[in-house]
């Protein structure tokens, strides 16, 4: 049997907990196996915004999201923050892919300086050292000359800035619609398919070649 792709998914304490949990929904029944890194203050926005209780405990996060997603044993393990000794912790181990999703600016400003202070921080950190793929989804309005500082230094290093700010174009119609946008369009980054979201120019509007 081939082994599974391998993702390491991290959701940190901005606002837009829905992106990141229909990311995990989606990786997990794609068969992707899910290297899940979620801090403290993402317990507290999960809770808030999803009304989802996310155990602190890696363990037993595990296990409720393991029953809740109804995946493989394997495809899913939570770490802890100081989980040194997991592989997302070493370039000789971790996944070449990462996402943050969602990113606080916070956790934006500790990867551009390299402090490597947490798990997250340190997948993140692994990930740009082995020249492989990081896509952080930030949230937060507006943003600083301190914000804007730290993203542009990363996307310098090859790192993926991908917004929550999802289009218009497809004419959502609820909440949900506005959620997959964003999953749709970190998928293609991630190059794994999906039928979540109309593409551009394929929609049944007929107006796409109009001019003004």
């Amino acid at each position: 049997m081939a082994k599974p792709q391998e993702i390491t998914l991290a959701f940190s304490g901005a606002s837009g907990a829905p992106y990141g949990w229909r990311l995990l929904q989606v990786l997990l029944a794609q068969g992707i196996k899910v290297h899940l890194l979620v801090s403290s203050a993402a317990r507290v926005v999960f809770a808030t915004e999803h009304d989802i209780k996310l155990p602190a405990a890696p363990d037993k996060c595990t296990d409720m999201l393991q029953q809740h997603f109804a995946c493989a044993p394997e495809l899913l393990k939570v770490y802890g923050k100081d989980d040194w000794f997991s592989p997302v912790a070493s370039g000789s181990a971790a996944p070449k892919q990462m996402v943050i999703c969602p990113c606080s600016t916070g956790t934006v400003s500790a990867i551009a300086c390299g402090a490597s202070d947490n798990l997250i921080e340190r997948a993140a950190d692994v990930v740009i050292k082995e020249a492989g793929q990081l896509i952080l989804v930030p949230r937060e309005s507006p943003l600083s000359a301190i914000h804007l500082e730290n993203l542009l230094k990363l996307a310098k290093l090859g790192v993926t800035i991908m917004p929550a700010a999802p289009g218009f174009y497809h004419q959502p119609k609820q909440i949900s619609d506005l959620v997959d946008f964003m999953v749709a369009r970190i998928l293609d980054h991630l190059k794994l398919p999906h039928q979540l979201t109309q593409r551009w120019g394929y929609g049944n509007s007929g107006q796409t070649g109009e001019q003004d």
